[in-house]
């Protein structure tokens, strides 16, 4: 991925819901200007969600989200309505697409009760208006429209952007009340088996742009020349951010009186709920045999020896507790909606998440009275460096 593109966990999620055979497809593909979902007079022809980035004016970056039939039928469509609901709860708006010609049935009432329990804004698209002599005013959020005959179709763009716009947040920055203008921020990177050839790695890419939009200097380097570096500036630096994995080697080498941090920490800041995922790290002193820990990523990427998901990290928890332990993995948009069998969870960054998927993660683990805590803080606690690690963070001074 080139730096210039938007990155997924950075675009607003778009998802279309509703039954099967309301036209839900034809209207994506009416939206977006192509084909992207597969039309069939066949019941439950989309089987899984589809997703699509893209720019959708008057809106910018987005990923749209076709998803299957709420009233999907048999084991198999289960499982697709299920999909479906895991991508309600990641979704930062969604489009209800129901039939002109009927009123609304009890899965589609119940699909918006669940959104407005969300706060998730949303849009209804009034599917098949062609076929109506007459079109009933059209109540609160609803939107007439037709895939077949185009009508309506740009309206109902802008009527999607204005309910996002509407049920946005202040956006915040990653280094919101850590770093000025003018500063110096040494990053470290390690460049071993497992960092992509060529290239940073999508948190370390940000947490650089980050730094020039803030006009702050920015150095970066390997653990492996960081004295060297720091030796270099007739400074200390005002800030080093590490790989998590680096973190005991780097502590070691930075002065106790220049603030230090991983990527990892501060993407889960920026993307959740930061003080219930250090009070999470807790979790690690009271873990007993037997317990089985969840190590959940929030993308997928191939697994090489050495995966910090399913084997380092594992390693350091057995070895930090003490403990025999059992571990449990997920990685992209899997996700337990009833984490209860787990002691623990231990998510990633998440920077390939919208803030609205990995707060929906926590409030899953949340629910099921599960401590959730993110790679960073974890690796922070294990290496005996948590508050050192946090001690700039406004939510650490609240714990």
């Amino acid at each position: 991925m080139g730096l210039q593109e938007q990155v997924s966990g950075e675009r607003v999620h778009i998802g279309f819901f509703g039954l099967r055979n309301v036209g839900k497809s034809s209207l994506v593909n009416a939206v977006t200007g192509q084909r992207l979902s597969l039309v069939s007079e066949v019941k439950g022809t989309t089987t899984d969600p589809v997703r699509k980035a893209m720019e959708l004016l008057p809106l910018g970056p987005v990923v749209i989200i076709d998803t299957p039939g709420l009233d999907d039928e048999g084991a198999l469509g289960a499982q697709r309505v299920e999909r479906a609901k895991e991508m309600l709860r990641t979704a930062d708006a969604a489009v209800l697409v129901t039939d002109a010609t009927r009123a609304l049935q009890p899965a589609e009432e119940a699909l918006l009760a669940q959104v407005r329990a969300l706060g998730i804004p949303y849009v209804i698209a009034v599917n098949k208006a062609d076929l109506l002599a007459d079109l009933p005013p059209a109540a609160p959020h609803t939107h007439y429209v037709s895939a077949k005959t185009g009508a309506g179709v740009s309206a109902l763009k802008e009527a999607i952007a204005a309910a996002v716009q509407a049920g946005a947040e202040k956006e915040r920055g990653l280094l919101d009340g850590l770093v000025t203008a003018g500063q110096t921020v040494v990053l470290v990177t390690p460049i071993d088996s497992a960092a992509p050839k060529g290239r940073l790695i999508l948190p370390q890419q940000q947490t650089l742009r980050a730094l020039l939009d803030l006009g702050a200097l920015a150095l970066v380097t390997r653990e492996t020349e960081l004295a060297q570096t720091l030796a270099l500036l007739k400074a200390p630096p005002d800030l080093v951010i590490t790989d998590s994995q680096a973190f005991k080697t780097v502590a070691a080498i930075v002065p106790e009186t220049v603030p230090l941090t991983s990527f990892s920490i501060l993407f889960a800041r920026y993307k959740g709920d930061f003080a219930r995922l250090l009070r999470g790290v807790a979790a690690l002193d009271t873990l007993q045999d037997g317990d089985t820990v969840l190590i959940s990523e929030g993308c997928t990427h191939h697994r090489q020896c050495g995966d910090i998901g399913t084997e380092k990290l594992p390693a350091w928890v057995r070895a930090y507790t003490g403990k025999q332990l059992q571990f449990a993995f997920t990685s992209g948009g899997e996700f337990p909606a009833d984490p209860a069998p787990y002691a623990l969870v231990i998510h990633c960054g998440a920077c390939m998440l919208t803030p609205r998927a990995l707060q929906a993660r926590l409030a899953a683990a949340q629910a099921a009275g599960v401590p959730m805590t993110n790679y960073g803080t974890a690796i922070a606690k294990m290496n005996g460096i948590l508050a050192r690690a946090t001690a700039m963070l406004p939510e650490a001074k609240t714990e």
